[in-house]
């Protein structure tokens, strides 16, 4: 038991979730934090510290504009705070659930899968992968489908 109850307090700072102006209820949040931990170590990137920060479009934009000049609404915007690659990984993802919202309802999907989808693309974004060029869009897409399906999604 004891080593249970070690484990639920490192992988829960290893891994955390923040609210910041919104809301949101996610279900199983010890389960996704492991989760997380082992998709990024699998993808070799042990994590030291990986910050999720749910919040709305008009907490996003201003962060998008100052970061990365792009005055337009996004679904994520990820930052990787490693101090070099083969660092433990430290990262900050940002999550718009008002664009989680519109995407899931242009996509056809669930908010859940959704936002899930959007959870794992930013770790995976820390983990190396790109989504810039059209192929490496398609290997992102299968990335995201191979972990939504590991997570039972």
């Amino acid at each position: 038991m004891l080593v249970c109850a070690y484990l639920y307090a490192m992988h829960q700072e290893v891994v955390a979730f923040h609210i910041a102006d919104t809301k949101i209820t996610l279900r199983s949040r010890t389960a996704l934090k492991l989760f997380l931990a082992n998709l990024c170590k699998r993808e070799g990137r042990p994590v030291s510290s990986l910050q999720y920060i749910f919040c709305s479009d008009a907490y996003l934009l201003p962060i998008n504009q100052q970061f990365l000049q792009h005055d337009e609404y996004t679904d994520i915007i990820t930052f990787d705070l490693s101090e070099h690659r083969s660092a433990p990984m430290v990262g900050e993802i940002y999550i718009s659930v008002d664009r989680v919202r519109e995407n899931a309802k242009a996509f056809q999907t669930t908010f859940t899968r959704e936002l899930h989808r959007v959870i794992f693309h930013g770790a995976l974004h820390l983990c190396g992968y790109k989504d810039k060029s059209k192929a490496d869009q398609a290997t992102m897409r299968q990335m995201e489908e191979l972990y939504l399906k590991r997570y039972g999604l």
